[in-house]
């Protein structure tokens, strides 16, 4: 699978070694944005990856700032794009089991290397379970479009 990732200044070490570690489990990487670890706002960072994401260039993405928030906020904003912030295994899970997320988004101050590397490695393995799952990301997709969900054709 091809993987975009990027961070902001905080998290320039954690998304190399999270790079590396996919890498090793034979995914193809690309970093996206500054890497000189200077002052980056996690907007630009993850504008590049969700747009990467978006168009196809990349299967899914990998974003961390300090909080993870910023980064999941602004990935949201971007067609298509379904962010996730996770703290933890289960919510990496759920978030592809139950809402096929695109985007992973992580904490560099809150999540330590190991927990970081597990968080992913779940995320990478987990399918969409679709079913009913399915008409609840169609909705999302209609929201995207401007449309009342619950009066969509996809109700």
């Amino acid at each position: 699978m091809n993987i975009a990732l990027g961070s902001d200044h905080r998290g320039t070490q954690p998304i190399a070694a999270l790079a590396a570690h996919l890498q090793s489990l034979g995914h193809t990487t690309t970093i996206l944005g500054d890497t000189s670890g200077r002052p980056v706002d996690y907007t630009d960072t993850a504008w590049l990856v969700s747009n990467s994401v978006a168009h196809g260039e990349a299967d899914r993405g990998v974003l961390v700032c300090g909080t993870g928030i910023g980064m999941c906020i602004s990935a949201n904003k971007v067609h298509g794009i379904r962010a996730a912030l996770a703290g933890d295994e289960l919510s990496a899970q759920l978030s592809r089991s139950h809402n096929d997320s695109n985007v992973l988004c992580l904490s560099a101050d809150l999540t330590g290397p190991v927990l970081a590397k597990r968080i992913v490695d779940v995320w990478m393995k987990t399918d969409f379970e679709g079913g009913r799952h399915a008409r609840r990301v169609a909705k999302i997709g209609q929201i995207e479009e401007g449309h009342d969900p619950a009066t969509s054709a996809s109700a």
